[in-house]
């Protein structure tokens, strides 16, 4: 007995199919675009230690608690950041972390009118905290977005995009900060340092966050 034709109801529609492809494509870019922002605040730390060492007059050791209240928020909040993405799953996780990471960017504004080195502090670590649960949720949401034998190179393309971040991040912040402070002799004080340098870029990145 010959065996009975497909039906059309028993295919895969092809405008369903390529929804879903669209779907996960823009879903991914948006994603890779994440993970190069997050390599961008990330090497842009190193930017600020020599701008804020000169707005406050810091020892290198005080200049660095920049790097230790950054990355310090991914030894402590990564395991609630955990817990909250499990609970409220990969979608509200990120959306939870990228409010809190622009909260932290929007932070730095008052924190450069002020000119309190403590601010400075909190708001990088309220930043690291947003980044923290963003990463937590987009690294398994990147496995899921498409067929689960192409996962790896997913990871691979949006990791790619995180290390130009990184490259691009020393290059626009010095052109953007470090260009903007003045030639440090006795005669410099902090009120004639621009804060409008590092106020404007966080600003850009709290909105882009949003």
């Amino acid at each position: 007995m010959a065996a009975p034709t497909p039906t059309l109801s028993s295919r895969p529609a092809a405008g369903t199919s390529s929804a879903t492809s669209q779907r996960y494509t823009s879903a991914l870019s948006a994603v890779t675009t994440l993970f190069f922002l997050w390599g961008f605040i990330t090497c842009l730390n190193d930017i600020l230690i020599p701008y804020l060492k000169a707005i406050f007059q810091l020892s290198f050791a005080q200049a660095n608690l920049i790097n230790l209240c950054f990355f310090g928020a991914y030894f402590l909040m990564s395991i609630p950041a955990g817990k909250l993405v499990s609970r409220v799953g990969y979608k509200k996780g990120m959306l939870i972390g990228f409010a809190v990471a622009a909260l932290g960017a929007f932070l730095f504004y008052p924190a450069a009118a002020q000119r309190v080195y403590g601010l400075f502090l909190g708001a990088l670590f309220v930043l690291a905290s947003g980044i923290t649960i963003l990463q937590v949720a987009a690294n398994p949401y990147v496995a899921i977005l498409g067929p689960p034998e192409s996962a790896s190179a997913r990871l691979t393309l949006t990791q790619a995009f995180n290390s130009l971040g990184t490259t691009i991040a020393p290059l626009l912040g010095s052109a953007l900060i470090l260009s903007r402070l003045p030639a440090l002799d006795n005669a410099t004080t902090a009120a004639s340092i621009d804060i409008s340098a590092v106020q404007i870029p966080y600003l850009v990145i709290g909105v882009l966050s949003c």
